[in-house]
């Protein structure tokens, strides 16, 4: 334990994702040798994040204006939503180049032993897009991209029940399988039998 600023400060850093206490030792000790310019400007990209980040009105991922850069976009396919879990998740879509719909982000997945419900998230919001014209365009298919765990599959499984009354409306899920340049040999159970299920023509 050190004293007065410096514990507070690995204190804060240690409850960030993925630092433990001795990454938040290095960090703390890190920024005490760092310029105060440095330092300053940390401190200013912080502040930012905490007064202008928002989040879309219409996705509910973070952005600078009213609506995110993709909702305002018109060449995107209203007629494509992309459901993910976090605003993290739009980017990873994002970076394949492949999806040209919108998004909606629902701010979790569902895990009743952490206290998160359907009412935590922005399932209603989904539901009131899906049933509304998008700017005079009707939604024709979901794609949902839940993380493949077991609180993705159980959101998945909770939305295709919610959506499947929605006529003419099409529901689908990420495909899961092998990823590229593995062996077959060392996959698990589960992921080589959603690789066989999900196997298409060629």
């Amino acid at each position: 334990m050190y004293e007065g600023p410096v514990q507070d400060l690995i204190d804060e850093l240690g409850k960030l994702p993925g630092v433990g206490p001795k990454s938040a030792g290095r960090i703390a000790f890190h920024l005490l040798g760092t310029p105060p310019p440095e330092v300053d400007r940390l401190l200013a990209a912080l502040q930012k994040v905490r007064d202008g980040v928002q989040f879309c009105t219409v996705c509910g991922t973070v952005s600078e204006q009213e609506q995110c850069r993709i909702c305002a976009d018109p060449r995107r396919d209203r007629t494509l939503v992309c459901v993910v879990e976090e605003p993290k998740d739009v980017q990873a879509v994002e970076r394949t180049r492949e999806f040209k719909g919108l998004y909606h982000v629902l701010g979790g997945a569902l895990d009743p032993l952490a206290g998160v419900g359907p009412e935590q998230l922005r399932i209603r919001e989904l539901l009131a897009r899906i049933g509304n014209q998008v700017d005079g365009v009707d939604v024709r298919e979901v794609i949902i991209a839940t993380d493949p765990n077991t609180v993705g599959e159980a959101t998945a499984t909770y939305l295709v029940r919610m959506l499947r009354d929605f006529p003419g409306l099409t529901v689908s899920r990420l495909a899961s399988g092998l990823p590229m340049g593995g062996d077959i040999e060392f996959a698990d159970e589960l992921t080589l039998g959603r690789a066989l299920s999900g196997r298409r023509a060629l």
